[in-house]
């Protein structure tokens, strides 16, 4: 049995799929077992907590095997960071280890590094969990995925919208950083690998797709992709900060905020290095069909 945490987020949905097309036996945390009938959760047993309450979490990990772990927030208060993301990874550690469970796959992020670790408060938890499943007597495996390309969810459909609907396409500061999108079902198959990946154990892998673009060259691919030919305009970042602490106190989920902006500044968003190509050697779909597919 295979616990997914996280299994009704975006890359989560992938996740699951991909784990029960391997026709493995997946057990999904979720929050309201009222609102958790999603299509992608066919055929998993669902089992009711919170990353914030640890007796749950004993309760969601009894008899299970491996825990696929892809719970994170990307905006709220340093103590919603902590609470939700430092702290459970530290309870859900505690939980499996508690239960005998032996494999911890863990979901970080690209461009986190002892330089970065504490640019954001999501780098800063982030950097935690990695510290604590590092720590934790289980067998392991993390990954640092780019930013996560799909049609249904994740920021590529908000970016088609914006090509598509905006008189002028606006690029953040310069647009010469340089990013390394991979496809949601590429991650999705990585995870799923790592489950019984010997060679993966103990360790630290990032997950990007084949082609390293810069966000200028995003924004023309993405265009021609979809037929259109508006021109595109570089908006100072001290604009994009002001636009984004507006944006930040809307309802939903928010793709532009002060803090992703950050992270963008810090350098590109690219793989450095190549072990997890050497070590699952998996075949990943290029940006080009991925934009395609997108259209």
């Amino acid at each position: 049995m295979i616990l997914v945490t996280g299994a009704t987020g975006f890359v989560g949905g992938h996740v699951v799929a991909a784990l029960r097309s391997a026709r493995k036996q997946v057990r999904c945390l979720v929050r309201d077992l009222r609102t958790a009938a999603k299509p992608e959760l066919a055929g998993c047993e669902l089992v009711e907590g919170d990353m914030t309450e640890p007796a749950s979490l004993a309760s969601a990990t009894e008899g299970v095997e491996c825990v696929v772990h892809l719970v994170a927030i990307r905006q709220g208060r340093a103590e919603q960071f902590e609470r939700i993301m430092s702290q459970g990874t530290r309870d859900l550690l505690r939980a499996a280890q508690d239960a005998g469970v032996r494999r911890f796959v863990h979901m970080s992020a690209l461009g986190l590094d002892e330089r970065t670790k504490d640019l954001v408060p999501y780098y800063r938890a982030k950097w935690s969990m990695e510290r604590a499943v590092e720590g934790s007597t289980i067998p392991f495996v993390i990954f640092r995925p780019s930013f996560v390309f799909a049609v249904d969810g994740g920021i590529l459909p908000t970016f088609r919208k914006l090509a598509r609907l905006a008189p002028v396409t606006p690029i953040a500061g310069p647009g010469k950083q340089r990013l390394q999108p991979i496809w949601a079902d590429d991650v999705a198959a990585y995870f799923v690998r790592a489950v019984d990946e010997e060679a993966a154990t103990g360790g630290t892998f990032e997950l990007g797709g084949p082609d390293v673009v810069s966000w200028n060259e995003l924004w023309a691919k993405l265009k021609q992709a979809i037929g259109v030919r508006r021109p595109s305009v570089h908006v100072p970042m001290a604009f994009m900060r002001a636009n984004a602490l507006v944006t930040e106190r809307l309802p939903g989920n928010i793709p532009l905020t002060r803090d992703l902006l950050t992270m963008m500044e810090a350098g590109d968003n690219v793989v450095t290095d190549g072990s997890a190509e050497r070590v699952f050697q998996l075949p990943l779909v290029s940006l080009e069909e991925q934009l395609h597919r997108a259209a």
